[in-house]
């Protein structure tokens, strides 16, 4: 059940202390024999809050002296872009991280006028910048993404502008432990005032907009006479946005350019805490509110990966929404080739599935993780590749790549482009699907697992399961592997003709998470996640 603050705004007394967060960057260490106290790359890059000495100056420190390491290994001697968001230990971080880099000799750029800049606004900068220069370019996105206010983030992007692999963070993320077990000896740091004089001040937004009718159907979205209306949620775009509007005279309506490092104006997620989750009901309720003024609105996190589409029926799952892009895009881009493929992660909708079958293109499955969709759009065989938590890129109209990372911007403004053309929006589109291919249910829950149980769970093969059916249906596949890349999924996926599941264990708490999704109904949903335990514990427990 949801808490009793989802949907409201934020408390005051419910604010964090910028001040104290600020103080505890700096003044806090690191434990490094406490497990949660030391530099984990995730999916998304290290991430955790001063405040649990997870997220401190000595990480940062520790993480840009191993970025360093690795980048004079590898030959990498171009210009290093960094990013980052409106979140408070963003620019502590990225001073810290640039009295680092400097002391290392690396040319380094940020944003001018000590801005910020989106996620995609990077990937697209690095890709630009290595088209063009002789020495190789890569980026660092300082973003917790969508986590709380008092969470901070460190992501490195590669030179191919997207998320760096586990080959590369694995590197990386053993070598800054061993600097913080090392109080740090070996790193070489100057002072703030030398590195910031001594970087690159950087235009990243204006080359990005002027480049969106490369990729976006932006005559047609100036000819609109739509309403649409635009929340940034204090995040790191608002500027693009703005720019958007002065270069192709859109008129977005953006209903809020507040920067608030506490993220006052939120409403709460549905655990009752500040998430800036533009895909969820609870954090949207504001501008879900506005619906009946606007034809289509939109929002995205603080580092602008993911978007989050409003229409008059409100706002959209991203899974409906994945769906509506996909079929519209293979559909409306002549310039592509024929033989593009769409690349989904194995806990998305399976209505893509179908979506795709309909229109004779081939789904790429992949484990969950936009960095596995970077060699496909680089290389040109995915034209599109989408996460079930909101976060999707594609290619520009003439098949080449535009982002090997997560874009929220243009997401947004293909729900913009699609309403436009189509004179229907993506909600209307995406109850055409569901009259043709049936109804979804689709839902994530959690069950309790031991360290132990999750290591066992990472773990399995196919041939771990035993059982023949799920739900009255018989399985038709049992994956530990994706089939688009062969990579391990971290768990397990069972399939059926109308029904799916997928477990995964989580890498902060004690649990594991269950994916599923029926095509017959919410009891028969409700039996295959049941199922799902009794399967999932009788190999684990």
């Amino acid at each position: 059940m949801a808490n009793t603050k989802a949907g409201k705004i934020v408390d005051k007394k419910d604010l964090i202390d910028v001040d104290q967060l600020t103080d505890a960057y700096y003044n806090n260490k690191p434990d490094i024999n406490i497990e949660e106290q030391k530099v984990v790359f995730g999916t998304s890059g290290h991430r955790g809050s001063s405040f649990k000495n997870s997220f401190n100056e000595t990480h940062i420190f520790a993480i840009a002296q191993a970025l360093s390491d690795y980048r004079k290994q590898n030959n990498i001697d171009g210009t290093l872009y960094i990013a980052k968001d409106t979140h408070a230990l963003s620019t502590p971080a990225q001073l810290s991280a640039l009295r680092v880099f400097v002391a290392n000799g690396i040319e380094c750029a940020i944003a001018e006028h000590n801005g910020y800049t989106p996620t995609p606004v990077l990937s697209f900068t690095v890709i630009e910048a290595n088209k063009t220069s002789d020495k190789l370019c890569d980026g660092v996105v300082i973003t917790p993404s969508h986590n709380p206010p008092e969470d901070g983030g460190f992501k490195y992007n590669a030179i191919n502008g997207g998320p760096a692999d586990t080959d590369v963070t694995s590197i990386i993320e053993s070598k800054a432990n061993e600097y913080i077990a090392n109080n740090l000896e070996g790193v070489k740091t100057i002072d703030e005032n030398t590195a910031i004089n001594s970087v690159i001040k950087f235009d990243f937004i204006t080359p990005y907009v002027k480049a969106l009718d490369e990729i976006v159907d932006m005559k047609l979205l100036q000819e609109s006479d739509l309403k649409v209306g635009v929340d940034p949620l204090g995040g790191s775009g608002i500027e693009v946005y703005k720019k958007i509007n002065e270069i192709y005279g859109l008129g977005l309506d953006i209903v809020n350019d507040r920067v608030d490092k506490t993220f006052s104006f939120m409403s709460c997620d549905h655990d009752g805490k500040v998430r800036m989750d533009c895909s969820s009901p609870y954090a949207m309720t504001s501008l879900v509110s506005l619906k009946d003024k606007y034809d289509l609105a939109f929002a995205n996190d603080p580092d602008f990966d993911r978007h989050g589409i409003v229409t008059k029926t409100g706002l959209m799952n991203p899974n409906h929404y994945l769906s509506v892009a996909i079929w519209y895009l293979f559909q409306n881009r002549e310039g592509w080739n024929k033989d593009l493929k769409i690349g989904k992660t194995l806990v998305s909708s399976s209505m893509i599935d179908r979506v795709a079958e309909s229109i004779g293109k081939e789904i790429f499955e992949v484990p969950v993780g936009f960095k596995w969709f970077v060699d496909g759009m680089i290389k040109g065989y995915l034209g599109f590749g989408g996460e079930e938590s909101a976060g999707a890129s594609y290619l520009r109209k003439d098949g080449s790549v535009w982002s090997t990372d997560k874009d929220g911007i243009i997401m947004n403004l293909l729900a913009y482009e699609i309403t436009a053309k189509l004179k229907k929006d993506p909600s209307e589109i995406y109850k055409e699907l569901e009259n043709q291919f049936g109804v979804a249910y689709y839902e994530r829950s959690d069950a309790a697992a031991s360290s132990e149980q999750k290591a066992k769970l990472k773990k399995l093969s196919p041939s771990d399961i035993t059982s023949k059916t799920l739900a009255g249906e018989e399985i038709t596949g049992i994956f530990t592997n994706a089939p688009g890349n062969d990579q391990a999924i971290g768990g397990l996926k069972v399939v059926t003709k109308n029904g799916w599941f997928a477990a995964r264990p989580s890498g902060t708490e004690d649990i594991y998470k269950i994916y599923a999704e029926s095509f017959v109904s919410t009891e028969h949903l409700a039996t295959i996640q049941n199922e799902a335990k009794e399967i999932v514990l009788s190999v684990i427990k």
